[in-house]
């Protein structure tokens, strides 16, 4: 018996699978399915992120602490740089250790601490001057008065560097 013959008939015996080919109305149909779908997933994802940020903005205005402090310096530099203490670094996120931030440097009472700031407030932070602020933890929230002057809106600020 000749195999080459039987796996020769048994090949072209085979039903093979022919797809039509398709038009331009099915790809753009394919696609606005695709972005429908990803603007769902992102919905639900900003919904959920949503949540989070108001249940920290809540937690931080629990332990808001009115203080008052003596503003050193302020600088905006990644959080390696800035001297925090260890357990601080480990708990924030990894991706934050590198980034630049607002610190401002402080005299609160007979210590000196370097604290993350507001990024709305940052600019209309007075160096060098006797202020009453917002704290929690050691994140600067808001600046409530200034002694011997007006707490400095940053829209202020910015029309005189122009």
């Amino acid at each position: 018996m000749d195999f080459g013959l039987v796996i020769a008939a048994y090949a072209s015996a085979t039903p093979t699978l022919v797809v039509p080919a398709m038009g331009w109305l099915g790809w753009v149909l394919i696609v606005l399915g695709i972005i429908v779908a990803i603007l769902v997933a992102l919905y639900f994802v900003g919904t959920k992120l949503q949540k989070k940020q108001m249940a920290q903005k809540e937690q931080l205005a629990q332990m808001a602490q009115t203080v008052s402090m003596i503003i050193i310096d302020k600088k905006k530099m990644r959080m390696s740089q800035a001297n925090l203490p260890k357990a601080v670094m480990e708990q924030t996120p990894k991706r934050f250790h590198r980034t630049k931030l607002p610190f401002v440097k402080a005299k609160i009472g007979p210590q000196i601490v370097t604290l993350i700031c507001d990024q709305s407030i940052f600019d209309s932070v007075p160096v060098k001057k006797e202020v009453k602020a917002v704290i929690s933890g050691i994140y600067l929230t808001q600046i409530k008065s200034v002694r011997g002057g007006a707490v400095a809106s940053p829209d202020k600020n910015k029309k005189k560097s122009k």
